[in-house]
């Protein structure tokens, strides 16, 4: 198809989009009252709508009364019961389908229903929306005279008692339109291959006979996936290999650690970056702007959004506001009410509003994701700011890194035990400790206060991770790929403590 008539089939369906789009940034708390009452009225009839009194829910108040706020520990026997097959459970549809979501801590294995609504009103739609809205702002892509390189999970579906399970992404590959098939790369065959390592290759071999325009991935996956590319063909960065690419679209984790690096291997001033934010639960918001690192909040995907403020969260009086009452600048617990099924789900994910009009989010951590052993508080967002600085003052570049406490004993004081495994090192490791301490302290002031004169905590050991050593954590978890992330933060020490036992290189602390 000529790329002319392309992108003017793309632009009727932005002009088409763009006007449902304005009704929600102009009526946003309209839009999802409206939604949240559709959503029950739906599922009136099933037996968690009976359970709850749906039929009798006439308001956002009924509805917080009525119902509680859930897991999917709490959820977890419905969910089983459905992958047996059972229908009408907790959505009127039959669900099919359903995304498996491991644990980062541990092996236990989540199983996140995917309703054909969700399918086709979230994720597909989302997709499409972020397209439309990267055309729109950029008139002169020539994206679609290439292919996008897609990195998704390494399972294909596996059938159960009539229902399928798998990786979100295999869920929508399987299931994608052919259209989007045929401009993607590679093809669905190697795409859901099981063996990481030997799809890794089998991927790069297929890709670089492509004409790629466009990237879709996880930044931590993708950049493995890259540099084997470049290590495949000898070649110094991405656009000897693929002239054309002009965008990655990229979600998953945060892309602050993987930045540097990125920018190394493509080396153009203009070449763009567009983040998501999904989950295995559903679509929750894109980047709507060229440049920005704010996302929108998409309101009309089949998702009605409750918060909980993150200095209430746990506690037994924890506040539940919905959208209209959130303010800028703070961090909140996500919960959320979904066209699969899913009644005031409590995702695990923290954002904190950058606007509220319209509503922009960027996502700060997860409520498992923080330490706070000591009173200070420190979240991933935290923590990433000062790697960042510290870094950047020593020229210096990090692959990954996780924490965790070091717990007072007796008289000894307690500690964040750090480890950080770096593409390049520091010239002065004493220097990038002390940095990185002074960066914490100047970003969070509670975790300021217990360091004063070390009051509290003493400075933080840091060590010095041999190369791959959290790729071979992963590796011994059967976590290659995906989806699958190295926990940032944790008040446990299970992590840490593996990791020692893993790690054969110095320690500077």
């Amino acid at each position: 198809m000529p790329i002319p008539l392309v992108n003017s089939i793309a632009s009727w369906f932005l002009k088409k989009r763009i006007h449902q789009m304005e009704l929600f940034l102009k009526y946003p708390h309209d839009v999802q009252n409206e939604l949240l009452l559709k959503l029950v009225q739906k599922a009136k009839n099933t037996e968690i709508g009976k359970k709850y009194g749906f039929k009798d829910i006439r308001s956002y108040k009924d509805f917080a009364e009525q119902v509680p706020i859930t897991n999917y520990e709490a959820s977890h026997d419905l969910i089983e019961r459905a992958r047996r097959g059972e229908n009408n459970i907790f959505w009127p549809s039959p669900v099919k389908l359903f995304a498996q979501s491991s644990g980062t801590t541990n092996a236990k294995s989540k199983y996140i229903p995917v309703s054909p609504e969700s399918l086709e009103d979230c994720h597909y739609a989302a997709s499409k929306d972020l397209l439309c809205t990267y055309l729109n702002n950029n008139p002169d892509s020539q994206l679609f005279t290439g292919k996008s390189l897609r990195l998704g999970g390494s399972k294909r579906l596996y059938e159960s008692n009539g229902t399928s399970y798998g990786d979100l992404s295999a869920i929508l590959i399987d299931n994608m339109p052919f259209w989007a098939e045929f401009s993607s790369t590679p093809g669905n065959e190697v795409s859901l291959m099981s063996d990481w390592e030997v799809k890794m290759q089998a991927i790069v071999q297929e890709t670089i006979q492509e004409k790629v325009t466009s990237l879709a991935g996880v930044p931590s996956w993708m950049l493995v996936l890259l540099n084997n590319t470049l290590e495949t063909t000898g070649k110094d960065h991405l656009f000897e290999i693929w002239p054309n690419l002009e965008v990655y679209f990229h979600g998953g984790v945060s892309f602050e650690p993987y930045r540097d690096q990125y920018r190394k291997i493509l080396p153009r001033h203009n070449f763009k970056y567009y983040e998501i934010y999904n989950a295995s639960e559903g679509f929750f918001a894109i980047q709507d702007k060229n440049g920005s690192s704010d996302l929108l909040l998409m309101l009309d995907y089949g998702i009605f959004y409750e918060f909980i403020p993150m200095n209430s969260y746990g506690q037994p009086d924890q506040k539940i506001i919905p959208l209209c009452e959130v303010e800028k600048g703070k961090n909140y617990a996500i919960v959320i009410t979904t066209n699969s099924g899913l009644w005031r789900y409590r995702v695990g994910d923290t954002v904190r509003f950058t606007s509220t009009n319209p509503y922009r989010i960027r996502v700060s951590g997860r409520t498992k994701h923080h330490i706070n052993a000591f009173g200070e508080e420190l979240i991933i967002e935290n923590a990433e700011q000062a790697l960042k600085k510290a870094t950047a003052l020593t020229n210096s570049e990090i692959v990954d890194y996780t924490a965790a406490p070091i717990f007072m004993h007796g008289k000894e004081k307690g500690a964040h035990e750090w480890f950080i495994e770096f593409k390049e090192l520091p010239a002065d490791k004493e220097e990038f400790d002390r940095l990185f301490d002074k960066a914490l302290q100047e970003i969070n002031s509670d975790y300021e206060a217990k360091r004063k004169n070390n009051m509290t905590l003493n400075p933080p050991t840091i060590h010095y991770a041999r190369t791959n050593l959290f790729y071979d954590w992963l590796k011994s978890k059967n976590k290659l790929g995906g989806q699958h992330k190295v926990p940032r933060l944790s008040n446990s020490r299970e992590l840490v403590e593996e990791l020692l036992t893993l790690n054969n290189c110095y320690t500077e602390s």
